[in-house]
């Protein structure tokens, strides 16, 4: 009887306030999707480095690699698209009167990135079906829609998320109402750019990253065959040349917030009140009274790279230069200022391991040889999500109280089902299921592979079936023949 009342007392304290859960919800799935998203748009590419390589070259281990990277990337793509999905029913379930309003304007891109993904799972199955069926250089050409459906579907993706941070190409009346909508500025608002590039070399940059700290692992455990050497080197050498571009993406977009969301700004510096000379401040947590506690304060740093063109003397406007009701909560603030820290500074940590790879390359023509580099190298995957979700959390964490930026905040967009917390127990159990199945897979695959030595399924690449397969055929097209015979009048 305790136990039942206790439990009924936790569901009713549980459902009060629906705006947390659908934030938490939201939040969870966002942040497991992710994951997936760099794989999808990166993985094709190194995936045709290697499939160029090996028809260039005849490079028997390059072309056993590009068979067996479009086959991982056939089961992250179709998690992928599980798990986005479900995004797309969440956007209606857990935020119904944002969609009610601005879903005309906001859907757009979701239409473009709908034909993109269409385009890419085309692609896909025609890529992989086509091995041992299409000639060399046309099934390699076959492999570059997926490349660019890939980067052209994040980038809708992302048009969307921007236009939440500048909403831009609609018309409203008195009554709130919007009435006429114009696709090209919704998609292409002033937020856009920058955060697509941002997203799109995040992409390359953690995919990279991903693929290419398996490869260090094993060559750890003594898999040093060139097989293992190719793979790191495709995907690591994509990784290291995007790190530098994304610092300097990365520093264009945090002065466009800088200009466009002063309070984001304000909660990723941690400035309390406006003024000149602001310090960068490492670590450190705002606290109620508007003062700073903990963290290493560089002097003048903020104001500085704010704008290197005033240098010091640059003004950086406070969470005190807009109402308590329109900014980032305290709390929200010292995450956004965390997440920023903790991206910068791995950012930074793999920004140093990209050139010791790049020198080691220009003085020595070869990767790094060391063991430390490869211990390192095997921590990059994870260190790159790591430093993605932070970037994220610096996004949409920065914009609260706000939905769409200066329009709608999130209270105001956020289902009233109070039930909202039992979808959200079903969608973690089901996204922790299929994220354990998932690694389950690719390793099953792992192992097949590194026993089969070579090519799978019986077939070399862009030759003909082997004998047995094809006296196999003969004999199935045969039974399948003398069965129709029998049951003919």
């Amino acid at each position: 009887m305790i136990v039942g009342e206790t439990v009924s007392s936790v569901a009713v304290a549980a459902a009060v306030n629906p705006v947390p859960w659908a934030r938490a919800q939201m939040a969870f799935t966002l942040a497991f999707h992710i994951i997936l998203v760099p794989l999808g748009v990166s993985w094709a590419f190194m995936t045709l480095i290697a499939n160029y390589r090996g028809i260039k070259r005849d490079d028997h281990d390059a072309l056993v690699l590009a068979q067996r990277w479009s086959k991982y990337m056939a089961v992250t793509f179709a998690v992928g698209a599980v798990t986005g999905t479900v995004l797309s029913f969440e956007f209606g379930l857990l935020w119904p009167r944002f969609m009610g309003i601005y879903g005309d304007a906001f859907g757009i891109p979701f239409a473009f990135e709908g034909l993109f993904f269409f385009t890419e799972a085309i692609f896909v199955a025609i890529y992989i079906f086509g091995w041992r069926r299409l000639k060399p250089w046309t099934h390699f050409w076959t492999g570059v829609p997926i490349v660019l459906a890939g980067v052209f579907g994040s980038i809708s993706v992302v048009a969307a998320n921007a236009w939440m941070n500048a909403p831009a190409g609609f018309t409203m009346n008195a009554n709130g109402e919007i009435t006429k909508v114009e696709p090209l500025e919704v998609i292409f608002n002033d937020a856009m750019p920058l955060q697509a590039a941002h997203m799109v070399i995040a992409a390359y940059l953690v995919g990279g990253f991903l693929v290419a700290s398996v490869y260090a692992t094993g060559m750890l455990r003594g898999r040093n065959d060139r097989y293992h050497r190719i793979g790191f080197t495709i995907a690591f050498t994509v990784a290291a040349i995007m790190t530098p571009i994304q610092m300097g993406v990365g520093d264009a977009l945090a002065r466009w917030v800088y200009n466009h969301q002063p309070e984001k700004f304000a909660a990723i510096e941690l400035v309390p009140t406006t003024g000149s000379d602001v310090p960068e401040i490492l670590l450190g947590k705002l606290n109620s009274d508007g003062t700073i506690s903990g963290g290493i304060p560089i002097p003048g740093l903020a104001s500085w790279l704010s704008d290197p063109s005033t240098g010091t003397a640059t003004v950086v406007q406070g969470l005190d230069s807009v109402p308590v009701g329109d900014r980032p909560t305290i709390s929200d603030t010292d995450v956004v200022h965390l997440a920023w820290d903790v991206m910068v500074g791995l950012g930074t940590v793999l920004f140093l391991l990209s050139v010791w790879y790049g020198l080691t390359w220009l003085f020595r023509r070869r990767m790094p040889k060391s063991r430390w580099f490869l211990r390192a190298a095997a921590c990059t995957g994870v260190l790159a999500v790591i430093a993605m979700e932070a970037g994220w959390i610096v996004t949409e964490v920065g914009r609260q109280p706000w939905i769409v930026y200066n329009q709608m905040k999130v209270e105001e967009a956020a289902t009233a089902n109070t039930g909202v917390w039992i979808t959200f127990i079903a969608v973690f159990m089901l996204y922790a299921a299929l994220g354990v199945t998932t690694i389950l897979v690719l390793r099953g695959m792992s192992r097949r592979f590194r026993r089969s030595g070579g090519f799978i399924d019986s077939d070399t690449p862009y030759g003909p079936a082997p004998a047995a397969a094809v006296e196999e055929g003969r004999e199935q097209v045969g039974k399948e023949t003398e069965a129709v015979e029998e049951r003919a009048p």
